[in-house]
């Protein structure tokens, strides 16, 4: 029997609404994976509604979440926005008068449409996805005894990060974004019982505001068959702009030294999107394919996997991937950043272009090293990165603060 306030009794199974500004199923993607693990917690303690943005005309995403997963599925549809380049520099100088971030600006005004998909609940727990959504605590507050905020990102962090790794002319956009969204992050993330974030890294940038660390983590995957081929790989969704300058920088500063060193070496890209990096087009030994079904066997197949960031917050699960796959990495020092490892050990950690190239050339022909190097990140992966692990230190943490329980 429910309690007149609404919330479950000892007798019953407590309710937990999850709001999502992407779909967590299929879990392609770091977006994705990050919430579906955060949303399995939940499934596993908790009767579960979802709140799900959803994009207008595309598939039902329904159809993709597992059978008998959550109670129910609300959808909210965004307004159809035009990919074409026209209509894009047109929203971005919109949003530069307006001041507005473009996820930010994308994901608010549905304050009516929460309230309606939560009307009539109430929930011992509530969790929304993306600080883009933070604001829809207004409307969840009322019905939650509690109300956390996971952060994928810090959005101040990442347009500040993105806007150093910009061309001039869109430098100066980031940039006033980065400062928008500070002021957004501070109005926001105290007004939540605690905000989850991927890394300790991260953690510092969460102003004024109850931070628990929960990482970035994939499910536990068997060790796969390695059957290397003369490979390098990148992996990610090849429109994201932190990717998109990390492929850019890759293939300018530092692809040539080491396809003069490895003559036969392929470089493979594989991810959504992958027409946002045309600028490769041209070399025969870089292939570009679409998304993976599997991450962690296409790294398998490959001698190296390298991640050279420049921008971005958060952990890469491109590295996770990795180390689940036993494929040795080279990482820039951002790329690897927030990850509990250590450079020599579990990955390579270069920022010079010079050294990037002569380590990833080095591991392509010492298969001892790339031997050693792998064994440490599968380990590692098994040992911190894996959803029941992420879970453990999760509930340790939520169990530590009696408010939150």
């Amino acid at each position: 029997m429910t309690p007149s306030n609404g919330f479950a009794d000892h007798g019953e199974r407590p309710r937990a609404l999850f709001v999502a500004a992407e779909s967590p199923y299929p879990t392609i993607g770091g977006g994705p994976l990050r919430s579906a693990s955060l949303l399995e917690f939940l499934t596993q303690r908790y009767e579960v509604d979802l709140t799900l943005f959803t994009e207008q005309n595309a598939p039902d995403p329904r159809a993709s979440f597992p059978a008998g997963r959550v109670r129910r599925i609300s959808l909210i549809e965004l307004p159809q926005h035009s990919r074409a380049p026209l209509a894009r520099r047109w929203r971005m100088a919109s949003r530069i008068v307006r001041n507005r971030p473009p996820l930010i600006d994308r994901f608010s005004g549905f304050d009516r449409e929460i309230e309606g998909s939560i009307a009539g609940n109430q929930y011992d727990i509530a969790v929304v996805e993306h600080i883009w959504c933070a604001p829809y605590v207004k409307q969840i507050r009322p019905r939650a005894r509690r109300v956390l905020l996971d952060a994928h990102n810090i959005e101040s962090v990442w347009h500040d990060r993105v806007a150093h790794s910009s061309r001039l002319v869109q430098r100066a956009a980031f940039k006033q974004f980065a400062r928008a969204c500070r002021k957004f992050e501070r109005t926001w993330l105290p007004q939540y019982d605690a905000v989850l974030v991927p890394s300790e890294a991260d953690a510092q940038h969460v102003a004024d505001a109850r931070a628990i660390v929960y990482p970035n983590a994939i499910p536990a995957v068997p060790r796969p068959v390695r059957e290397e081929r003369q490979e390098i790989v990148f992996t990610g969704n090849l429109e994201y702009e932190p990717n998109i300058s990390a492929v850019r920088y890759f293939h300018q500063r530092i692809w040539p030294a080491v396809r003069s060193r490895v003559p036969d070496l392929v470089w493979r890209i594989a991810g959504k999107n992958p027409g946002a990096i045309s600028f490769v087009n041209g070399d025969d030994r870089i292939r570009v394919s679409g998304p993976m079904g599997d991450a962690v066997s296409v790294l398998a197949s490959a001698k190296v996997a390298i991640a050279p960031l420049l921008s971005g917050s958060g952990t890469r699960f491109k590295i996770v991937e990795a180390w689940a796959a036993a494929t040795p990495v080279v990482s820039t020092r951002l790329g690897a950043e927030g990850l509990n490892c250590n450079p020599g050990e579990h990955l390579l950690i270069c920022d010079e272009p010079g050294e990037f190239a002569e380590a990833v050339a080095f591991l392509v022909d010492a298969p001892e090293a790339r031997l050693q190097l792998g064994e440490a990140g599968r380990r590692l992966y098994e040992s911190s990165y894996t959803w029941d692990v992420a879970w453990t230190a999760l509930e340790r943490q939520l169990t530590a603060i009696p408010a939150l329980i």
